[in-house]
């Protein structure tokens, strides 16, 4: 016997949250005060910049896994995106030190 019956479709998981959630997020978070933004709220903005930034976006190209193996890295990141994630830390502990 199957469980798979019209009546009782098998449960749908939850894709990740698209892009434009992720952009929504960031703006919410970026229009808090910096030195009013809590450890966790810097940690996720970095997060944000990092995903968000256009050499670290996924292709569906690059699920597909098919020749040339496409410019992910496995996971590595771009030079802009350090670049960025530097930036932010450095900005994270200026303002936690002049609050």
């Amino acid at each position: 016997m199957t469980d798979q019956n019209p009546e009782n479709p098998p449960p749908i998981q939850q894709p990740a949250p698209p892009a434009n959630d992720n952009r929504r997020r960031l703006r919410e978070l970026l229009s808090i005060p910096e030195r009013d933004r809590s450890d966790e709220q810097w940690d996720e903005i970095i997060e944000l910049e990092i995903q968000l930034a256009p050499g670290n976006r996924i292709s569906a190209s690059e699920h597909g896994g098919g020749p040339g193996g496409g410019s992910g890295g496995g996971g590595a990141l771009s030079v802009p995106a350090l670049l960025l994630l530097g930036a932010l830390r450095l900005r994270k502990k200026k303002s936690q030190e002049s609050a």
